[in-house]
């Protein structure tokens, strides 16, 4: 017989079973925070990278002399560089103002005489009657050549578009129409008729008002083209100074600190870098400083003696244009000045002559040997003798007497006319020895800078070869 397996009772209500043991909670791994991104790495410029390599090779010796060797070649270069450079432009502006721009400020100064000579030919034909002499017609024909001639060299030297251009093309288009006015006056002179003195009268109002003061700016305008070549050519070379004094200075450094690491008393290759560097600075120092000398002798011995006396020339011409014009006029021609009546052309014949006294006297003060101060010492003879003859041939005018006024002016002895003549003999030559002290002066300043451009570079090129073999040398004692 068969018996049910036997089954636990189930437990009591509230007793106690226990429970399988639990698995106690294991730490997990630790949670890590994301990294930030990193940032783009920037790219070394080639520069940066030199520099880097620079400083790591100064750090030894071998490197520091390869540095210093580069900075020496580059100074004396630069300073070689800089010489030729500087030299050069005063070279150049020296070179202008003896072949281009004082002959065109005498130039200048011609066409102005010229032309106030031409007018006081005009005149004195005119006073002389319907028979012009031949001499006088001659001067008058030469003056207008030259004026012409003067002008086509002066237009050929004109910057296109300047000042200087528009009044040189004033000047050609007006001298063909004064030209005409003579022509007309002397015809009419011939035939007797008193309207040629008109048309004299406006050809020489045309000259005084239009042509003589166009020809004075033209002259105004080379005068300043002078000085600005004597600016550019007589200041010292600075840059240049400078760089070859920073230049001997690293040479003696070098020298200085190669003595120090090596007790040799002298490296071959910088003493022939500091050798040339000095040659080419004192080359350069002296060859400006007589250049400067010279030309600013030029200048205060030649230039502004040949201003003054090209003043006092054209004083006397137009007091002379001024003189024959007071006999062609009659008194037609007056002013009033302070309340009083005066003749035009005595009034500025007074003023004229004033100013011919006063640059005389300046330009006998600037006169610096006997060749220049006695043509001026006999132009102020002269001038004194014409006041005096003007004087007694006004008289004789005032009094009514016209015929013995007028061969008191023109004629050739005891006449103003022959103290005219003496004048502009006399200042013509005073000009040519001036302009002769300016050509000499001017001459020896420019020749002062000849080579040194070429020169310099070639020493530059020297000292710097010789700077780095110095520096070559020392570095062959590492290898």
């Amino acid at each position: 017989m068969t018996h049910p397996p036997q089954s636990a009772a189930p437990p009591a209500a509230g007793s106690a079973v226990p429970g399988v043991p639990g698995i106690p909670a294991q730490p997990g791994p630790p949670v890590r925070a994301p990294r930030p991104p990193r940032p783009p790495q920037s790219r070394r410029t080639a520069f940066t990278e030199g520099a880097e390599r620079l400083r790591a090779a100064a750090t030894t010796e071998p490197g520091r002399l390869r540095l210093i060797g580069a900075v020496l070649a580059l100074l004396v270069v630069a300073f070689g560089a800089v010489t030729a450079w500087q030299s050069s432009e005063r070279a150049a502006a020296a070179d202008d103002v003896l072949h281009r721009s004082q002959p065109l400020s005498s130039g200048a100064a011609d066409i102005y005489r010229a032309l106030a000579d031409a007018n006081t030919a005009a005149s004195s034909g005119f006073l002389a009657g319907g028979q012009e002499p031949a001499a006088t017609r001659d001067r008058y024909e030469k003056d207008i050549s030259t004026a012409a001639s003067g002008l086509v060299t002066a237009a050929a030297n004109a910057e296109p578009g300047s000042a200087s251009e528009a009044t040189i093309a004033r000047l050609n288009r007006l001298l063909p129409e004064y030209k005409g006015l003579i022509e007309r006056a002397r015809t009419y002179n011939r035939q007797g008729y008193p309207v040629g003195g008109a048309y004299l009268r406006y050809a020489n109002e045309k000259m005084q008002a239009e042509m003589l003061p166009a020809a004075e700016d033209l002259y105004t305008k080379e005068n300043a083209r002078l000085d600005a070549d004597y600016g550019d050519a007589t200041p010292y070379p600075w840059a240049a100074i400078a760089l070859g004094v920073l230049a001997l200075a690293a040479l003696g450094w070098a020298q200085r600190r190669d003595y120090r690491h090596t007790n040799r008393v002298l490296n071959h290759g910088l003493v022939a870098a500091g050798s040339a560097t000095l040659i080419a600075l004192l080359w350069l120092t002296v060859g400006h400083t007589v250049a400067r000398s010279e030309l600013n002798g030029s200048y205060d011995h030649g230039v502004r003696s040949l201003t003054v006396l090209h003043d006092a020339r054209i004083a006397s011409l137009k007091a002379r244009g001024n003189e024959n014009l007071s006999l062609v006029a009659r008194g037609a021609e007056t002013v009033t000045v302070g309340g009083k009546q005066y003749d035009t052309y005595y009034y500025d014949f007074d003023k004229d002559m004033t100013v011919l006294a006063r640059e005389l006297g300046r330009a006998e003060r600037l006169a610096d040997d006997s060749g220049g101060t006695a043509p001026v010492k006999a132009a102020e003879g002269s001038t004194a003798l014409w006041k005096q003859r003007h004087a007694a041939a006004r008289a004789e005018d005032e009094n009514g007497n016209y015929q013995q006024a007028l061969d008191k002016v023109i004629g050739a002895k005891g006449t103003t006319g022959e103290c005219f003549d003496g004048v502009d003999s006399d200042l013509a030559r005073a000009i040519g020895h001036e302009q002769a002290e300016f050509h000499r002066a001017a001459t020896d300043g420019r020749d002062a800078m000849t080579g040194l451009p070429a020169g310099a570079g070639a020493l530059a090129v020297l000292g710097a070869a010789g700077a780095l073999a110095g520096i070559g040398r020392r570095l062959s004692e590492y290898r």
